[in-house]
């Protein structure tokens, strides 16, 4: 039998402002490393980012797996399939002949930017207005895609990252998305790497513990958390 590994869990100081790489600090200690976002292609990631919208990761999975029994997940065969049939494989992930029509808007514009390869000669900004561009993707999508399909320096904020910031009280929660996300950029640093991870450990959090109904007890942060301090 294996050892239980023991995970070192670091309890901020009370007196600690809740930064970004101290937050960041306290939940990798807690968590561990994060391996996120599954996928065994930039482009098969690309595809997850659509799914997943609006659904959970769980039928975004079956989705996944329908198309790769089909053999139809690459750009060519995504491309020559009909959108109906395309529609009928990622039915488990809901809203799915919406999303059908704009994977194949995704899939449109890569074949016409010359694939995912040529994108890697893109500066970031240009790309991400071209990924804004597409019909269907919107901030939370293109950041997705930029920083797990593309491995570039930008942070994703969601509905998990947006819960626990305000809730930690680093901010009021109603942040514009593009001004959240430069501000975690700017004050955690360390690249796409700390990004992505950073991001993962909030929806490890998220789902955990920093839940819709949280649970306050056993969380790592609960000493310097002001929706903890406002609960007492």
């Amino acid at each position: 039998m294996r050892p239980v590994k023991r995970v070192r869990i670091t309890q901020p100081s009370p007196t600690e402002k809740p930064t970004f790489p101290r937050l960041y600090s306290a939940l990798r200690d807690h968590y561990g490393q994060q391996d996120w976002w599954p996928g065994d292609s930039p482009f098969e990631v690309m595809v997850g980012a659509i799914l997943t919208q609006n659904t959970a990761w769980s039928n975004v999975e079956k989705a996944l797996a329908n198309l790769v029994a089909a053999d139809v997940l690459s750009l060519t065969h995504m491309l020559r399939l009909p959108e109906p049939d395309l529609a009928a494989l990622i039915r488990p992930a809901g809203y799915f002949n919406l999303k059908a029509r704009r994977l194949q808007n995704l899939c449109r514009w890569l074949h016409n930017c010359g694939g995912v390869m040529a994108l890697s000669s893109w500066e970031t900004g240009r790309l991400r207005d071209a990924l804004l561009g597409v019909n269907g993707v919107g901030m939370e999508t293109a950041d997705d895609i930029l920083l797990y399909a593309l491995d570039r320096d930008v942070f994703v904020v969601d509905s998990y990252t947006r819960r626990f910031f305000a809730r930690i009280g680093i901010t009021d929660g109603g942040d514009a998305y593009d001004s959240l996300r430069a501000t975690v950029e700017r004050e955690l640093g360390g690249g796409a790497r700390v990004f992505a991870q950073f991001h993962a450990l909030i929806i490890a959090h998220g789902k955990a513990l920093c839940r819709k109904k949280p649970l306050c007890d056993t969380c790592p942060l609960r000493s310097i958390c002001a929706f903890v301090r406002a609960s007492a």
